[in-house]
């Protein structure tokens, strides 16, 4: 087992030998890692007067036990935006070496630092201007820390290592010119400690736990939470590495691992794989933020601005706009801020104009049939493969539903046409005028198991098992209700639904707020209360049971 101590009073990893994950695999992640610690550390106007800057720290905050649970204990769940005094990983490892097969983990966080502005006296004050025009502002900043360790799987095996994380107390100051006062930096200690456990399954098998906890001594219950937050490990998150062994997805898993990987139990955090795309990978990120299998930041990026959630392109020209009033501001508050001033203000034309969009891959489309050229087809054109179809144009409810075989389609070789729908060969392209004529998201239908869907129509929710978004796997066996029917200009088609069982599902259709799937992730439903319908849905594979917030949705994927 190797450990180290790094800047800071955090470990980092020992130079080491060997094959495996190479000190750089965890590096392949690093750009994802750290946007992740410092998603939402200082949202645009990036002022320390904007209210969003304000409410800090929301995702993986670790508190005091005893502090966080003085109004009752704290609810597990994936959701890595709720405040707890712990956080678990619990993830799949398939072993490729036995004997010696070795886990790397790295925990990372930030450590809260009061920046305290002091005029001649060492009187504190919010603000303070020196002779030279510099305004320096009173701020909580933050550093980051992370300490790594190296363990034997069989050490696992016996009973698990436990190891400290934290950083230590330290005070920094900063004398201002000409004795105008001083700028003062206090950390207090952040105590916690990190456990790894491993459980066989098989004998290739392993489950991995590595659960993190604060062990510092709690303020008193009635304590600010910004004053808390000087004991909190924050925007906490881990790296997995595996040496003789690869970590398995618990979005997408490989055949036969679904239910163990449903007896996995994530709290306040959810792991996804990183590196090459596929099922099974070296290298795992435990986050407090949902992300997807082998996540990555887009190469048009050129540097962090703090809010993933937004675009990189609307973000920067709004900071652009900044009054200089507000950048000086801006800049006296944080120096992150003033990092992301000086980036957009020194930007070249040709950086910024890759922020407005990039095509990442494109898909052939192959042209169906056009139904006005099926058998005995007169007049507008019946509900063929996925072309669109005015919603007075289907049957009356209640009466049987049939389409075309596509063995009776022209031309076909006894197999189905494919479902990519495109635009007839006479339509304009979809960048040309007219492109949309014909189109109708509110009554235009598609086909699915021989059922014209549109606006109206009842479906179950099926994503599918490889590919899907995690967000959509959530849903799977829930009921909704069609919106609308888009085609995209790649001549794909997404149904717009809203789910039978949203509160807010009447607002969501009101502001066009809707969830997106492919036809073929939809079961078409009789109308509401049909009898056939089952009254209750169910994953797709799974025995009825309890299902807790914290367990995998990989179950909903089968």
């Amino acid at each position: 087992m190797a450990e180290a101590w790094a800047e800071g009073g955090t470990k980092s990893a020992a130079p080491r030998g060997g094959t495996g994950p190479s000190p750089g695999v965890f590096e392949q992640l690093g750009a994802v890692a750290d946007a992740v610690l410092y998603e939402g550390y200082l949202l645009y106007p990036y002022r320390r007067s904007s209210a969003k800057n304000r409410v800090r720290w929301q995702f993986g905050v670790l508190f005091p036990r005893d502090w966080v649970e003085a109004d009752g204990p704290v609810t597990p769940g994936v959701s890595g935006s709720a405040d707890s005094w712990y956080q678990q990983t619990e993830c799949l490892l398939r072993v490729r070496q036995a004997g010696s097969a070795r886990v790397r983990v790295r925990v990372r966080h930030l450590q809260m630092q009061r920046k305290q502005v002091q005029e001649a006296g060492h009187r504190p004050v919010e603000s303070l201007r020196t002779g030279d025009g510099t305004v320096h502002l009173s701020f909580d900043e933050a550093l980051p820390r992370e300490c790594e360790v190296e363990v034997p799987l069989d050490e696992l095996l016996q009973g698990g290592h436990t190891f400290a994380v934290g950083a230590a107390a330290g005070e920094d100051v900063e004398t201002l010119p000409e004795g105008a006062g001083r700028v003062v930096r206090t950390r207090e200690e952040l105590r916690a400690e990190t456990t790894v456990t491993a459980d066989r399954l098989s004998d290739d098998l392993c489950r991995i736990r590595v659960r993190t906890t604060n062990t510092a001594p709690a303020p008193p219950p009635r304590t600010p939470r910004d004053e808390a937050l000087r004991r909190a490990l924050i925007a906490t998150h881990t790296l997995l590495g595996g040496d003789g062994a690869e970590f398995v997805s618990l979005i997408d898993p490989p055949a036969g691992l679904e239910a163990p990987v449903r007896a996995c139990r994530n709290e306040f955090t959810f792991p996804v794989l990183g590196g090459e795309a596929g099922d099974t990978g070296p290298v795992l990120l435990s986050a407090p933020i949902i992300l997807p299998d082998h996540p990555q930041v887009a190469p048009e990026s050129p540097g962090d601005l703090h809010d993933a959630a937004e675009i990189d392109e609307i973000l920067t020209l709004r900071t652009m706009l900044l009054t200089d009033e507000e950048k000086r501001e801006a800049r006296a508050t944080d120096p992150r801020a003033a990092a992301i001033l000086d980036r957009v203000d020194t930007m070249p034309q040709e950086v910024f104009e890759r922020l407005h969009g990039a095509v990442r891959s494109l898909t052939p489309a192959t042209p169906t049939a056009r139904a006005d050229r099926l058998p005995d087809a007169v007049g507008s054109p019946a509900p063929v493969a996925l072309a669109a179809t005015p919603a007075d144009r289907l049957p009356e409810p209640g009466f049987p539903l049939a389409a075309t075989p596509a063995d009776r389609l022209p031309g076909a070789a006894g197999s189905p046409a494919p479902a990519t729908p495109t635009a007839p060969a006479d339509r304009p392209a979809w960048w040309q005028e007219g492109a949309d004529d014909g189109l109708s998201p509110a009554s235009d239908t598609v086909l699915v198991d021989g059922v014209p869907l549109g606006g109206g129509s009842r479906v179950r929710l099926r994503p599918r098992g490889r590919g899907a978004d995690a967000q959509d796997m959530f849903l799977a066996g829930r009921t909704a209700e069609v919106a609308a029917v888009f085609h995209d200009v790649d001549g794909s088609v997404h149904l717009a639904v809203t789910l039978d069982d949203d509160p807010a599902a009447e607002l969501n259709n009101w502001y066009g707020r809707f969830h997106y799937f492919r036809p073929d992730e939809l079961e078409p439903l009789g109308p509401a209360g049909f009898p056939d319908e089952p009254s209750a849905p169910a994953p797709a594979a799974a025995p009825a049971r309890h299902t807790s917030d914290s367990e995998t949705p990989a179950a909903e994927a089968e």
